[in-house]
């Protein structure tokens, strides 16, 4: 089963969500371009039985792209960082998975190894296995990161 975490919680983001699947369909690219183009064909007077109404160059349809690619332009905006949040989140929670993860392996190592003394097996001394029972220092992660991203 494929676990996963719901990122549209509020109205905002149901419509920037619609908004987005919509704009960015190609649906849309063909309405936007079949749109264009008989705009175009009805002001060229192209047929006869309609009026212009934006003869060339087309004043109303430029301000009207104008003011649509603003629209489109800050909706990728406003999306993009929705998408920084869902990926921050999703960076937060697979890191405390992996540090619940690395404490359970720690706690299973140092079951496993009081098993094998308990039934007195004999083992040959292993530093690196010291070193893997020994708890994850936050901290130093943290400051070792820290110092990486300086860089």
């Amino acid at each position: 089963m494929r676990s996963s975490l719901d990122f549209t919680k509020t109205w905002t983001d149901h419509v920037t969500v619609f908004l987005i699947d919509t704009l960015g369909s190609m649906r849309f690219l063909i309405c936007c371009a079949l749109f264009f183009c008989l705009w175009i064909l009805w002001n060229i007077h192209f047929v006869s039985f309609l009026k212009p109404f934006d003869p060339f160059p087309f004043p109303i349809l430029e301000m009207s792209v104008s003011i649509f690619a603003i629209i489109l332009s800050v909706s990728v905006l406003i999306n993009q960082n929705r998408q920084s949040r869902i990926e921050t989140i999703r960076s937060q929670v697979e890191f405390e998975v992996n540090v619940r993860a690395e404490e359970e392996v720690t706690r299973i190592l140092a079951m496993v190894h009081e098993i094998h003394q308990h039934l007195g097996l004999r083992s040959v001394h292993d530093e690196q296995i010291d070193e893997m029972k020994e708890s994850t220092d936050l901290k130093k992660i943290q400051r070792t990161v820290g110092r990486q991203e300086e860089k």
